[in-house]
């Protein structure tokens, strides 16, 4: 029996770029693409698509490629390069992936990084590999990353993969100390106050989704750790979380919330999980996309027009935890953070101490009051 077939498009649609993913009606390839991140059926389009972006093309392949054949148009043609390898130079990715596989990179970072060294690897076909230099690595992304318009978190990526290359196959004349990521962009987390967390909680009518969120906020929990959470890692007695193989494959605990435990007792009297502590229809994993598209429900009905996502309420937990006093090393645990330059970017976002900070503007109307005290009615609005 022929396998189905879908193809990848970029189109322009609602002002920003989307991978289309386009094929003939067929019940698994629908279920699959409805549990992709943000994923949307047209009706216009007669297409389900999600955010263009590379990170997106190499998950639509991994989820697919099983089940169906992959036509990839994704890519602009004055920019797409068609690869060619030849025998040896698969047998040579293959033990690039072993090699990652050994190293226990998690699924996706494996499947980027090899992705990334099959594209320079054609791209440079003409040149042996014992040859190559930082230049060529340079050329690639001038003529490949630039044209294509990838992100610098995806430039980063690729860097990453090269100094594993290196490490991999050290005969080219690639310097590794030369190499050097872009530096990232340094946005500002996006935070809610905690007047309007409780407004989304109490907008959340579903008893299931009302407790998700409320777990999410009060231990600080990335999404991915959320649905892998087992019943057995509770500890109620303790009043304690352990979040296992987070990011980074870090254990660590987390205390829970004495509010949140009547929530907890009445989702779990009401649901009754088996395995999982937030399970789907059939005992499996919760869907991702399912918390996201419920939880931007309940900001509409709360009215925040800010963009909210999951991580969104991680954030807001660790920038509370640090307007309340709590240290900041101690607040790195809470979160799985690696190193302490992560977490240092809340105290940016830190609502107490830059609501302590006087405005100069004003200091300097306060002067000229205390300076002319016969008239009290100074002001930007009046007379100055």
């Amino acid at each position: 029996m022929d396998l189905p077939s879908i193809t990848l498009l970029q189109k322009t649609h609602k002002k920003k770029k989307r991978l289309l993913i386009t094929f003939s009606y067929d019940t698994k390839l629908i279920a699959i693409a409805k549990k992709l991140p943000n994923a949307m059926w047209s009706k216009t389009l007669r297409s389900w698509y999600i955010d263009y972006s590379l990170e997106n093309i190499l998950l639509v392949k991994a989820e697919f490629k099983s089940l169906c054949y992959i036509n990839d148009k994704s890519q602009p043609s004055n920019n797409k390069f068609k690869r060619q390898l030849n025998q040896n130079q698969k047998d040579f990715l293959n033990d690039f992936y072993l090699y990652l596989k050994g190293k226990r990179y998690s699924k996706s970072t494996i499947q980027t990084y090899t992705f990334f060294i099959a594209d320079f690897i054609s791209f440079n076909s003409h040149i042996e590999c014992v040859n190559l230099t930082n230049r060529d690595v340079e050329i690639f992304i001038e003529q490949i990353f630039i044209p294509r318009k990838y992100s610098i978190s995806t430039q980063r990526q690729f860097i990453s993969a090269m100094k594993l290359f290196i490490n991999f196959f050290p005969h080219s004349k690639i310097n590794n100390l030369e190499l050097e990521r872009p530096k990232k962009d340094k946005k500002l987390p996006n935070v809610l106050s905690q007047e309007e967390i409780l407004k989304i909680i109490k907008c959340t009518q579903n008893l299931k989704h009302r407790t998700i969120i409320a777990l999410i906020y009060s231990c600080g929990l990335r999404i991915g750790e959320l649905i892998n959470l087992k019943l057995a890692d509770f500890h109620i007695e303790r009043k304690q979380l352990i979040v296992k193989n987070g990011k980074g494959r870090k254990d660590r605990y987390v205390s829970l919330a004495d509010s949140f435990l009547p929530l907890l007792l009445n989702y779990y009297n009401s649901y009754n999980p088996k395995f999982y502590f937030i399970e789907g229809q059939k005992g499996e994993k919760y869907s991702q996309e399912s918390i996201r598209q419920f939880l931007k429900k309940s900001c509409l009905k709360a009215n925040i027009d800010k963009r909210v996502t999951p991580h969104t309420l991680r954030h807001s937990y660790a920038t509370h935890l640090l307007e309340n006093g709590v240290d900041i090393r101690y607040i790195q645990s809470l979160l799985g953070h690696a190193k302490p330059e992560t977490t240092m970017i809340y105290t940016h976002v830190k609502r107490k101490d830059l609501m302590d900070i006087q405005n100069p503007l004003d200091i300097a109307l306060q002067k000229l009051k205390n300076s002319d005290k016969q008239n009290k009615k100074l002001g930007l609005s009046g007379n100055i």
